[in-house]
């Protein structure tokens, strides 16, 4: 009896860690949530080489920006100030891990993506690209200055 009991236990204490589900393009599926727990779900959950690219992504916008508030929205992590909404926003993809920066069209000098909305601009990081760190610094920080967007 006290054998049996003991298995029952064990299988009851026993977690089942589930791999989050990848969306098209290798984007980690994560439940909207607020704050740094989801934020760093969503990082361990990038698969191969774009984990590493979220963890110093995190580290440089935490460093340039205390306090900064984080989320995860439409699954792809977010990054703002408390009452000004949200400057900054990564998602993954095939080949590449994308920085939004929703305002980016005022920051000086601008990131080198363009989009179709004429505020946005974005940073594709690469698996072997080299980051500039004093200079996504210097866009964060500017960032967080500037109207976010209200999501």
């Amino acid at each position: 009896m006290a054998e049996k009991q003991s298995r029952t236990v064990a299988k009851a204490t026993k977690q089942t860690v589930v791999a989050p589900k990848l969306l098209s393009g290798g984007n980690p599926q994560i439940a909207k949530g607020y704050g740094d727990a989801p934020v760093q779900a969503y990082i361990a959950a990038m698969p191969g080489w774009k984990s590493e690219i979220g963890r110093r992504l995190d580290a440089l916008i935490s460093r340039a920006v205390p306090g900064v508030c984080k989320a995860v929205k439409w699954n792809s992590p977010f990054y703002g100030m408390e009452g000004q909404g949200w400057f900054l926003g990564v998602h993954c993809f095939n080949h590449y891990v994308n920085v939004a920066f929703f305002r980016g069209a005022l920051l000086d000098p601008q990131p080198p993506g363009k989009s179709k909305q004429n505020e946005v601009r974005y940073l594709n990081i690469r698996e072997n690209d080299d980051i500039d760190e004093a200079q996504f610094a210097a866009w964060v920080e500017q960032a967080s200055r500037l109207p976010g967007e209200r999501m």
